[in-house]
């Protein structure tokens, strides 16, 4: 992992996240080394350092899959994206253990572009982009399901992140070719911890009619309809919502 991204983690950083991270007593040695440590992003590795406990294990194989945290009989899992790759995962460990998963969501962004050689920073600036908590469901439509079981938590840290761009030609059409080298954990503004899917009804507000479909959830949040239909998908499959009809092509939904 290139040396400017671990510098830029303790001199971006700033506030009392700042404080926490650099001071508090966190654990230091993991129990399995291997590619899951060396491979590991440094918002990943942001994210387990400032949610580690003194007590808790380190990276700790648990039935053929190495866990990030152990926290006494609680598993912790950071998923920084990608749900779909750790749902095999947690399908297996849930039966037998408390599982917490974690997962960031971007409220503000800063962009640094690198060179090549990804050692030189060669400009830094403000992403004009803006997250909000809904975001999460982004993620959460690949798991939804999972979230009934009673072994299951989860948790979702609002931050600022720094996100490392390089122009080598490498990167994706819709990014012109410019590649993603990494993303840095900045700052935690807050966490949001779901215990069950009751908890993710407070994103419908009381004024929806009974029954109401995607649009009227789309008039009250103002958002965009595609997330307003992961929403509704994400409650269905939690057993939060129950489909109680049509009007014309559009499904209407009960409490």
């Amino acid at each position: 992992m290139v040396t400017f991204v671990f510098l830029a983690l303790h001199e971006l950083v700033t506030g009392p996240v700042e404080e926490e991270v650099l001071s508090a007593e966190k654990p230091k040695t993991a129990e399995r080394q291997g590619i899951n440590i060396q491979n590991e992003r440094s918002l990943h590795s942001g994210l387990k350092e400032w949610f580690a406990q003194p007590q808790d294990r380190l990276e700790v194989p648990v039935q053929g899959f190495v866990v990030d945290l152990v926290r006494g009989d609680q598993l912790v899992e950071i998923q920084t994206r990608n749900f779909t790759a750790i749902r095999p995962k947690l399908k297996a460990l849930l039966p037998h253990h408390p599982v917490h998963l974690i997962h960031p969501v971007t409220l503000e962004k800063v962009v640094a572009q690198v060179d090549g050689t990804g050692t030189q920073v060669l400009s830094r600036r403000k992403s004009p982009y803006k997250g909000a908590l809904t975001d999460l469901f982004e993620e959460l439509v690949r798991i939804p399901e999972l979230v009934a079981h009673p072994n299951f938590t989860l948790e979702f840290v609002l931050i600022k992140e720094e996100e490392v761009r390089c122009r080598d030609g490498k990167g994706s059409k819709y990014r012109k070719r410019v590649s993603v080298k990494d993303r840095v954990l900045l700052e935690v503004f807050s966490t949001h911890l779901f215990t069950c899917a009751q908890d993710f009804l407070q994103f419908l507000p009381d004024s929806l009619p009974q029954p109401f479909s995607n649009k009227d959830v789309q008039k009250a949040l103002a958002l965009p309809l595609h997330r307003c239909r992961q929403i509704t998908y994400c409650l269905r499959k939690m057993d939060a919502l129950v489909v109680s009809g049509k009007k014309g092509n559009e499904l209407l939904f009960t409490t």
